[in-house]
């Protein structure tokens, strides 16, 4: 009891680390690190710095001692969809490619048209939505591109599964992470082997699949010489998306909503909904802690703000704070241009803001004269789109939800839990701001005995963390 664990959560922007240990019954928490993380072009597609990653989550280790902190154990996770193949020794075959890249444009259509899978059957099977980027297309993709990456390929790890690979020498295929893959049965929870079968990737790449909670391993004496201690690597839910829900202390009739780079807004539920109706809507079934179905819908979310932001450094050549952004935004209120924040135009633009003033005009409203206008349009778009997934939720699972709860940085900003408490009609409880390293940590809890089950730990979090309230006006 009282032990430190380690969190360390990498996003699609940046990473951190977060020390954790109970007292009392409550969690507290030191930040040890904080890093950020970006894509580089590569052999003609965007990429990951794999060693950059390795080399902060090293960093992280090395930092908890200089705080006079011995973790117990260590848990990753990362965002979704993204692997890397390692041949026999071991070695990585190519480079790890971002799932903002373009090389799976028009893969699912070919699959349909090839008559290998449609999307109908896929849904039917994995219950994924469709994204460009499903790892099922990625691997599609440098099947067509490198054939030999995939004849000499030995084993198949997703971004955090390498990590733990590098710290312990232990390959492992943990489950949450696996079904953004579209490659998992809904219904059974194990590889599909049928589907790898018609797509031509060998089934010996993928090992079974390990439920939060499980032990990796011990770090390799190479690390442990490097970091200057010992601990467990342990499986949390490896998809952040996962880890953020698991630390919603959320009630039954809520909307959970993981806000970062991606929105994720959903519901979780006992059993995965893999019909027509569901499909059409573009909803997801990933699997969450404790065998948990995240029904969910993924949002392009504060991505478009961060990119906006971005270019504003460019151009003003001195850096933008959020707060100051908000502001503009705030100050271009009278503005009512909309666009579809799902709209794959705004996956990786050259520049978001010309790309939101294009999609104004084509939706037939008067161009954004101003970064506050275009703020304030991702703003009320991002917060109606909300209110429509929530409409579209009651209409799927048949239930009615009375609060939507934000975790994750995003939480942290008032004018869009306003908007969204505005738009849905719904209180938004806020909060806590660190959910997905939490997450992360109160599975390492758990399977340390600290808790008793994700229940029992979602508890500890809502009396642990100060949840803010918001009303819609």
């Amino acid at each position: 009891m009282n032990k430190w664990h380690l969190a360390v959560d990498i996003g699609a922007s940046s990473g951190k680390a977060l020390a954790g240990r109970v007292e009392n019954g409550k969690i507290i928490t030191k930040e040890i690190y904080r890093f950020q993380n970006f894509q580089i072009e590569k052999n003609g597609h965007l990429c990951w710095q794999i060693e950059s990653l390795i080399k902060n989550v090293i960093i992280s280790l090395k930092a908890c001692t200089q705080r006079g902190i011995i973790p117990a154990s260590v848990a990753i996770d990362t965002w979704g969809v993204d692997f890397v193949l390692l041949d026999k020794e071991g070695k990585m075959l190519g480079d790890a490619v971002c799932y903002r890249d373009s090389r799976t444009k028009g893969i699912q259509d070919e699959l349909a048209a090839e008559h290998i899978i449609t999307f109908e059957e896929l849904y039917e099977r994995t219950g994924i939505q469709y994204q460009p980027f499903n790892t099922i297309y990625q691997l599609c993709a440098l099947k067509r591109e490198h054939p030999d990456q995939i004849e000499n390929a030995d084993a198949f790890l997703m971004i955090p599964e390498y990590l733990n690979y590098v710290l312990t020498g232990i390959r492992m295929n943990e489950y949450t992470n696996a079904t953004t893959t579209a490659l998992v049965n809904a219904k059974t929870k194990t590889w599909d082997s049928e589907i790898l079968e018609r797509i031509g990737i060998p089934e010996k790449l993928f090992n079974t699949l390990q439920v939060p909670g499980t032990k990796v391993g011990r770090l390799t004496a190479e690390i442990q010489k490097v970091v200057g201690f010992d601990c467990d690597v342990i499986l949390p839910a490896t998809h952040d998306t996962g880890s953020a829900f698991a630390a919603v202390p959320a009630g039954e009739h809520s909307v959970f909503l993981s806000s970062g780079t991606w929105s994720l807004l959903g519901v979780e539920n006992e059993k995965p909904f893999t019909n027509e109706a569901s499909r059409k809507a573009n909803f997801t079934n990933e699997g969450g802690v404790e065998y948990r179905y995240r029904y969910l819908k993924n949002i392009m979310g504060l991505w478009m703000i961060q990119s906006v932001r971005k270019e504003e450094n460019q151009e003003r050549e001195e850096e933008v704070s959020f707060p100051e952004l908000i502001n503009e935004a705030k100050q271009a209120s009278a503005y009512l241009g909309r666009v579809n924040v799902d709209d794959d135009r705004f996956l990786s633009p050259i520049s978001m803001k010309n790309e939101v003033s294009k999609a104004c005009i084509k939706e037939g409203y008067e161009a954004p004269h101003s970064t506050g206008e275009i703020l304030q349009c991702i703003y009320q778009s991002l917060a109606e789109d909300y209110a429509s997934t929530v409409k579209k939720l009651e209409e799927l699972t048949g239930k009615t939800y009375d609060a939507v709860n934000i975790v994750g940085g995003g939480c942290q900003d008032m004018y869009l839990n306003q908007l969204t408490a505005n738009a849905t009609g719904l209180p938004v409880y806020a909060g806590p701001i660190e959910g997905t390293a939490l997450g992360n940590l109160i599975v390492q809890f758990i399977q340390d005995e600290d808790y008793e089950d994700i229940t029992d730990a979602r508890k500890a979090i809502k009396e642990s963390f100060d949840i803010k309230e918001v009303r819609p006006l």
